[in-house]
């Protein structure tokens, strides 16, 4: 099988996963009477129509795109938040849980994390087996029971455990139930323990992989990346001919192809054994399965610049490039470049004497769809210099994203960006371009280039992380509205001050505060101490993602009856991240007594250090679960809560979830005399209409969030303005 492309380190693209007959299956079928409940819906949706949405709005269903709803439901599913769904009945959310899994909806960490404490005060943790895989990453593992454990951990290990990036206590503790539920300590893990482990030997130890049954290879595809010593792991797994692969010296083109991204990350040492036809073979596989967008520019570029440096040592030493080298390969052609073993026929050194300058003008595109490694970008760069001693032309900008990286502000300050094509193009890359982002904004803004709210979805929230204080200033607000929930997280504080005050202007006079808590949740770790104050009179009920991401000087401002009423039912999550350096750092400012009150030990700190996102396993124990005893009889998988394991994905969720549906979108529709912003609301009453924080008293707030960019990106939705 070809490489299959990993997702990229900050917006990896998942596609909503559909199965076939459960989706037509949420909608009246031809012919049959429609549900009075599904028209009731579809009307009050039409109270709110946002001309610029496409598909669904944020909390609700856009009327222009109903026949959606009637063939899916996944885009409400998408949308859930969980105050709403905290009113449910208990049947009726386990109906939906049990959809979700159903339709295999892809959901946040922080709609995961609220839904999962919401499962447990219903008790409905037990039914685990028909819940999505994701949704077990974040159940309370001093619950799962002793007779559950294998169960559990199978189904867990379905799931994405980089969800658990801002929970990483939580992270340690999953792999350690799952490695108690294999019984007796292990040296070895053998098959049938990887079958078990799933996606969690991503989180072990190189020591764990390297003495692994074989068929850990398996459990390996599933990584997004691989830590420095886990890749040697591989490397050390990969040479000692116990794979099905055998020897190096045997390798074939199939047996790699099947390796799938992991071998990407094979060593140079170990392509010098590899039979020369069956590495070249897999080479021109490799930029193939690139140039047509199957494999990220990352494990391309990584594959590439450790099979050059196999082969450049297994040939007499070349003169270093600028010698005066003549070209000894041939001119480079258009035909040379369609080669996909053209790096292996052209060094850096060649293609610097190889390449004429009309020829990179005329095809400069497939010259740079092939993965060059860093030295052949620089020489590259340096000869588009010579070419366009004025600065590369715009139509030439749109082709070098893989480029700019190398260039200094000074030289963007040459380009002329007219378009926002070109803007988006350029700012593309999956590389952090913290000085070039707010360069080549600049030069856009100069040429009376406007920051736009489409412009703001196509380059991501990522890349207002470098964006100026005075371009951010520059954002009209009608534009920031329109943009929806972008993702910020990632950004220094400086800027999500800055965001924030943006947000402010942008949703400071939503008139109805649970609309108004719902468009500030994304922005909220910009927010001052005055802001959170508000927050913790309106009753939120904070997730712990958002809580995370807060201001940690700020968070020291508040005291624990703060925190315990901000996190509302989500306080136990406190445990879950306390090793993460914002917990972490707050909770050192904690005393004994203050700890007891939150339910924690008297470490403050827990396991100190940095958050671990990475694969490596952290060498501290921050809590050891302990399996519940179990209830039932060892062996009966019949669930002991939550409604009968019925198969609900055969039923219209139309039909399953009538009133519980129609109340989620009541709150998210607004109707004629509410806001129209984000084409969400909330019903306009005594106790919810009140203004936003600051402007008066506060009503009672839902919880709320956003969707990130590369999980939803093709249901990502554009606000109504809000007044």
């Amino acid at each position: 099988m070809e490489l299959v492309q990993d997702p990229p380190p900050v917006t990896p693209h998942l596609s909503a996963r559909r199965s076939g007959a459960h989706q037509t299956a949420m909608g009246p079928r031809a012919g049959a009477q429609v549900n009075p409940g599904l028209a009731l819906l579809v009307w009050l949706t039409a109270h709110c129509s946002c001309p610029q949405a496409q598909g669904f709005s944020q909390g609700g269903l856009d009327a222009s795109r109903a026949d959606l709803w009637a063939s899916a439901n996944t885009s409400l599913l998408h949308s859930f938040w969980c105050q709403p769904a905290s009113q449910l009945p208990r049947d009726q959310l386990s109906a939906l849980i049990r959809g979700m899994a159903t339709q295999q909806v892809l959901l946040r960490a922080w709609q995961l994390s609220c839904l999962a404490n919401l499962a447990t005060l219903h008790g409905l943790q037990d039914d685990f087996e028909l819940h999505p895989p994701d949704l077990l990453l974040f159940y309370n593992l001093t619950q799962v029971r002793e007779a559950n454990c294998r169960a559990f951990t199978r189904r867990a290990a379905q799931g994405d455990t980089e969800l658990l990036a801002n929970l990483p206590d939580q992270r340690v503790a999953l792999q350690h139930v799952a490695l108690a539920c294999l019984g007796a300590p292990r040296l070895r893990l053998s098959a049938s323990d990887l079958l078990l482990l799933g996606v969690l030997v991503c989180d072990m130890d190189a020591s764990r992989i390297e003495t692994a049954d074989p068929r850990v290879l398996e459990n390996l595809q599933r990584c997004r990346r691989l830590t420095a010593t886990q890749q040697a792991a591989l490397n050390t797994l990969l040479a000692s001919s116990k794979t099905v692969l055998g020897p190096p010296s045997s390798w074939n083109l199939e047996g790699l192809r099947a390796l799938g991204a992991l071998a990407t990350y094979i060593s140079s040492s170990l392509w010098m054994q590899v039979p020369e036809a069956v590495g070249l073979a897999f080479f021109s596989s490799t930029v193939a399965t690139y140039r047509a967008g199957r494999l990220s520019q990352r494990d391309a570029r990584r594959f590439v610049t450790g099979f050059l440096k196999a082969k450049a040592a297994s040939v007499p030493s070349r003169p270093k490039r600028g010698t005066g080298r003549p070209c000894t390969r041939g001119d480079i052609t258009a035909a040379t470049l369609r080669d996909d073993l053209f790096l292996v026929r052209y060094d850096c050194v060649q293609l610097e004497s190889c390449l004429g300058g009309r020829v990179l003008k005329a095809h400069l595109d497939p010259l740079l769809q092939h993965p060059l490694p860093a030295e052949c970008q620089r020489v590259v760069k340096a000869k588009l210099a010579r070419v366009y001693p004025r600065g590369v032309p715009e139509e030439q900008l749109r082709l070098i994203t893989s480029l700019v990286y190398l260039y200094s502000r000074s030289e963007i300050g040459q380009w002329n960006i007219t378009s926002r094509d070109t803007v988006v193009a350029l700012l593309a890359s999956d590389v952090a371009l913290e000085n070039q982002t707010e360069a080549v904004l600049q030069k856009y803004l100069d040429h009376n280039g406007t920051i736009t709210s489409t412009l703001l979805m196509a380059i991501g929230g990522s890349r207002l992380c470098w964006m100026s204080a005075r371009q951010i200033q520059a954002i009209r607000p009608a534009e920031f509205r329109r943009a929806g929930a972008l993702d910020i997280s990632s950004c220094p504080q400086s800027r999500k001050d800055a965001l924030y005050t943006k947000a402010r202007e942008a949703f400071g006079s939503t008139r109805n505060t649970a609309n108004y808590y719902r468009f500030m949740r994304p922005y909220l770790g910009g927010a001052p101490v005055e802001e959170l104050r508000h927050l913790v009179q309106a009753n939120v009920s904070m997730d712990i993602d958002t809580f995370t991401n807060l201001n940690p000087r700020v968070l020291q401002s508040l005291s624990v009856g703060n925190v315990t009423t901000l996190l509302g039912q989500n306080v136990g999550d406190l445990q879950k991240a306390r090793s993460h350096p914002t917990i972490s750092s707050w909770l050192r400012s904690l005393n004994t007594s203050a700890l007891g009150e939150l339910g924690l030990d008297t470490d403050p700190a827990g396991p100190t250090g940095p958050a671990r996102s990475t694969t490596e396993t952290p060498n501290t124990t921050p809590w050891a679960p302990h399996l519940a005893p179990t209830a039932r009889q060892p062996g009966n998988s019949a669930p002991t809560s939550g409604s009968p394991p019925a198969h609900l994905g055969f039923l219209p969720l139309a039909v399953a979830l009538p009133s519980s549906l129609l109340w989620l979108l009541y709150w998210g529709t607004p109707g004629p005399s509410q806001d129209c912003s984000w084409g969400t609301g909330t019903k306009a009453s005594k106790d919810g209409a009140g203004p936003a924080p600051h402007a008066g008293k506060l009503g009672l707030v839902g919880g709320a969030g956003h969707l990130p960019r590369y999980r939803l990106q093709a249901q990502r939705t554009q606000p109504c303005p809000t007044s």
